[in-house]
């Protein structure tokens, strides 16, 4: 019965002593596949960026395209007609 009582508390203090160790552990482990996540996704957005910034280098197709959607640019002797919705 003695026994049983010793090995009883001195689980209870192996518990005290190394949850919060666990738990802590845990929430890092969390944190780091988050982190890993975030990781994956700037990789593909830097691809993505890399892949954009070589067409806009040696595509002048695409550059004039770019330039005239998002600029605003025309060629010269160009008129731009803007259609506005009443």
């Amino acid at each position: 019965m003695r026994n049983a009582i010793w090995l009883f508390i001195i689980a209870i203090v192996v518990l005290a002593v190394f949850l919060p160790s666990y738990r802590s552990m845990q929430k890092l482990k969390n944190k780091n596949l988050q982190y890993e996540g975030q990781i994956q996704e700037l990789k593909q957005k830097q691809l993505k960026l890399s892949e954009e910034l070589k067409r806009l280098e040696y595509d002048p197709e695409y550059l004039e395209k770019i330039g005239r959607e998002e600029m605003g640019l025309i060629r010269k002797g160009e008129t731009v007609y803007r259609v506005v919705p009443e």
